[in-house]
């Protein structure tokens, strides 16, 4: 459904590549970390940024201080937090000179798109779809109109205010005049046009000379965000509003399909969603709040608490069938340590039928009843555990039992929020 835990993994994997990279979404995502220091653990919140560039040691070094970050064309970029979080960055001391680019094709969010998410959700009313109200949506519903503006026009200072002025003019027809000062926005990109200068690249030039290069350099592509929330092939119209399967890889970084060796899936060990649409597993009795707060379920961009059930066997397999995964990473593993039976959706089930796989009509959703199965739970703390034999008997159970039923080896265990808090299992 989305709020996987990917932040960690990528960190791990960033160790020994190149550069890392983002292929759509925007600062809609979040991905967070935990580093041991001296002083205690510390988080650390990344939302544009690639953030398996900037992970750190205890040491507070640099994990692979030659990794480049990389912002695909299929980003929508929000300037102003842009340089938030790069600033927030480099406070903690991390130097990214030299070591993160912004394609000049990506198109930009303003802060009236922002402004327009919100009034969206308004007219939704009762049907609000939940939206971080980022200005993710508007932004790309203008890109997919062609009426966008993107990177490269912030260097063309006449041409991108003249088309600035006609965008917001055409939103204040379409709803209404609300308090935006449009020329003072002008100036102020004038100015982030030159402190951007330096960070925009042709990515797509640059990253095939990367893989092109002797010997090929390894790239690292991280999900922004799940499966569900993908506009094709999610739970629309509960979705975000970009490409988040596979194939944005290819859209949003210009990779052929190819080109892409390994495909991992990151899935919790049970199931989340943060805002509105169908959930056919959800818990809400104690099992779900625990799962809450034992967990910490709330969105890294949101705040939001996320909504918990148990882990849904349906969506695992829909989205196996859509990105072709070689491994599984299962996520917070330790979060159900207290729990004295787990279950797991197996099928949806409508007037006595199987349904074949997830259903697109949502109202069809709301009548399917799920089919699970019961396993024990191990009652013990694995947050100490680093080999995939030490672990409880009943917790090998519980990760064989997802592998068989889905086809896919989990290769990646994670048992704590702390990044060595990771089990890795021999995939044969």
């Amino acid at each position: 459904m989305g709020d996987e835990g990917k932040g960690k993994l990528v960190d791990i994997l960033a160790a020994d590549v190149d550069l890392c990279c983002r292929c759509a979404g925007g600062n809609n995502a979040g991905h967070t970390i935990v580093v041991p220091s001296p002083e205690g653990p510390k988080t650390f919140d990344f939302h544009l940024l690639p953030s398996g560039t900037w992970y750190l040691f205890a040491t507070i070094r640099l994990i692979n201080p030659k990794c480049i970050g990389i912002i695909g064309s299929g980003v929508v970029v929000h300037v102003p937090s842009f340089f938030e979080e790069l600033d927030n960055i480099q406070k903690k001391g991390l130097d990214c000179t030299g070591r993160l680019f912004l394609s000049d094709r990506a198109h930009l969010v303003f802060d009236f798109h922002q402004i327009v998410d919100g009034l969206k959700e308004i007219e939704l009313g009762g049907s609000s779809i939940g939206t971080t109200k980022k200005g993710i949506g508007p932004a790309y519903s203008a890109k997919a109109s062609r009426s966008g503006l993107r990177v490269h026009h912030l260097f063309n200072h006449e041409l991108f205010a003249s088309k600035f002025r006609k965008i917001v003019e055409g939103r204040f027809k379409r709803y209404g005049h609300f308090e935006y000062d449009t020329e003072a926005e002008i100036i102020r990109y004038k100015g982030f046009a030159e402190r951007l200068r330096p960070y925009v690249k042709d990515t797509l030039v640059y990253v095939h000379s990367a893989l092109n290069s002797t010997p090929p350099k390894r790239v690292l592509v991280e999900g922004a965000n799940a499966l569900m929330l993908d506009l094709d092939l999610g739970t629309y119209p509960f979705v975000t509003s970009s490409s988040t399967t596979i194939g944005g890889v290819c859209t949003g970084l210009g990779i052929p399909p190819k080109r892409i060796d390994k495909v991992i899936g990151v899935v919790k060990a049970y199931t989340t969603r943060v805002g509105g649409g169908p959930f056919p597993t959800e818990l809400l009795d104690k099992t779900g709040e625990h799962l809450q707060e034992v967990g910490a379920e709330y969105g890294t961009t949101t705040g939001r608490r996320r909504r918990c059930g148990w882990l849904d066997l349906v969506v695992l397999k829909h989205s196996c069938l859509i990105n072709g995964y070689d491994t599984f990473n299962l996520t917070k593993l330790d979060v159900l340590d207290e729990l004295d039976e787990l279950k797991i959706g197996i099928n949806y089930v409508i007037d006595g039928k199987i349904l074949d796989g997830f259903p697109a009509d949502l109202d069809l959703l709301e009548r399917i009843e799920v089919t699970y199965i019961t396993l024990p739970g191990w009652k013990s703390d694995i947050s100490k555990i680093r080999t995939y034999d030490a672990l409880p008997c009943n917790c090998r159970a519980y990760i064989e039992t997802i592998e068989q039923r889905s086809g896919i080896p989990i290769e990646w265990i994670g048992v704590g929020p702390e990044r060595e808090a990771m089990v890795r299992k021999v995939v044969t």
